[in-house]
């Protein structure tokens, strides 16, 4: 069966993998799969630039045992000084080795749309037209695309429906934002948007959060209706402090009886 991150009956359990070399990243990849991960989200972006080639992406592609694969290439780290050109070409090469998705930022191909600024999702009409050409390069390979908006703070309901809307119509077959919460309030607010997303998208959505109360969205967004949980085997100083860990994911994800009672008449 083709691997794929669309039309699952439950949330997966995505083990992300910030590592330089292509020998850790297969060992991670390993151990991953052994804490429960159902896919594998492989950050390139780390990856240092002598290991970039298609044989060392085709092995560490194959170190996933046949899991669907998520990849990102952001700006920055191994990348800095590259264009956005050059990153998504190395995106679709990373397609053609043996990944599932690829993580298409909605900043790409704007120099003004940096990471964390504004709406991380371009307005500038040539950008938007040349993230819906890379889209369609992808779906022409057979491949998945994700859009990714990195707000990294607390937003409303009507702009996150507003930036997965533009998303969608660029032709994403995930749509990922990232927000915030730092109190109670707004992390209850992200729980009801959540469920707002699910209602009002046709595509598959991620919607996560950073900030001092980000915990409880992590955990149940997925049962909310995100298409997975983004996780890591452990915490070291590479890795997202707000993600949880592989096994507590799983341990929520199969243990949380999460669905309204069936009353029988």
């Amino acid at each position: 069966m083709k691997p794929t991150f669309l039309n699952q009956n439950s949330p997966l359990i995505t083990g992300m993998i910030l590592k330089d070399t292509p020998d850790e990243i297969r060992f991670a990849v390993k151990n991953s799969i052994y804490d429960g991960a159902d896919c594998l989200g492989i950050q390139l972006e780390f990856l240092k630039r002598e290991y970039r080639t298609e044989d060392n992406f085709r092995r560490i592609f194959a170190a996933c045992s046949g899991h669907p694969i998520y990849i990102t290439n952001y700006r920055g780290r191994e990348n800095t000084g590259l264009t956005d050109e050059e990153i998504s070409e190395e995106l679709l090469t990373a397609l053609r080795c043996g990944a599932t998705l690829a993580d298409v930022p909605g900043s790409f191909f704007d120099d003004e749309s940096g990471m964390g600024i504004g709406l991380e999702l371009s307005r500038k009409k040539d950008a938007a037209e040349k993230q819906i050409r890379l889209i369609e390069r992808i779906h022409e390979m057979g491949k998945e695309a994700l859009m990714s908006s990195h707000v990294l703070k607390f937003a409303s309901a009507e702009t996150v429906l507003e930036i997965a809307f533009e998303q969608q119509r660029r032709g994403a077959d995930v749509v990922k934002i990232v927000t915030a919460a730092n109190s109670d309030e707004e992390q209850i607010e992200n729980l009801r948007i959540t469920n707002l997303l699910k209602k009002e998208l046709k595509v598959p959505f991620l919607f996560l959060s950073g900030g001092t109360h980000s915990k409880i969205h992590r955990m149940i967004g997925p049962q909310l209706g995100c298409v997975t949980y983004l996780a890591v085997r452990e915490h070291d100083e590479r890795a997202v402090s707000t993600q949880p860990t592989i096994r507590a994911a799983k341990a929520v994800r199969d243990n949380l009886d999460y669905l309204p009672d069936i009353i029988l008449e």
